[in-house]
């Protein structure tokens, strides 16, 4: 099911998202996905089957996906986003590691900054930890700019 937000916004709801689980105790982290190559929704679908097999986290909440605009390049097709809220006990490079690695499972190749992509996941927070290192910033850069972060995060019933 699709609700036009704007011109530019889609909101969409999926089987799988947005959808709640149970907590346990692990460390909460806020993710971003995105992608704009091919099925992104199913691929999302599939993501989520894939991490829920994970022994390394746990899934509490997804958004409802949000399809919007490119920034930086512009010149791509639009893009889908959702928010997943997660508990896990890897610490952040750990899991930023592990997060990397999932992206090359689903084809994630980085040509450009702000190229196109087939599956982008980026921490936007990691409990209240606040980092800045070459690879990881904590929270993401920029998540309070993003319609594709404000919108999702909008619907969500909880919240790191």
């Amino acid at each position: 099911m699709a609700k036009q937000l704007s011109s530019k916004l889609t909101l969409i709801r999926t089987v799988s998202f947005p959808s709640l689980g149970v907590e346990r105790g692990g460390k909460k982290v806020l993710l971003g996905i995105g992608g704009n190559i091919g099925n992104v929704v199913r691929r999302f679908g599939y993501l989520l089957s894939y991490l829920r097999r994970s022994m390394c986290l746990r899934i509490l909440e997804t958004s409802p996906i949000l399809k919007n605009p490119p920034f930086g390049y512009t010149q791509q097709d639009d893009f889908y986003n959702a928010l997943l809220l997660i508990e896990t006990s890897l610490s952040p490079k750990d899991l930023l590691r592990y997060l990397l690695r999932v992206e090359k499972v689903f084809g994630r190749k980085r040509s450009f900054p702000d190229a196109p992509r087939t599956l982008d996941i980026d921490m936007i927070f990691y409990e209240r930890v606040t980092m800045h290192t070459k690879f990881l910033t904590l929270p993401h850069h920029g998540w309070s700019d993003r319609a594709s972060v404000l919108i999702p995060l909008s619907y969500m019933k909880r919240f790191v």
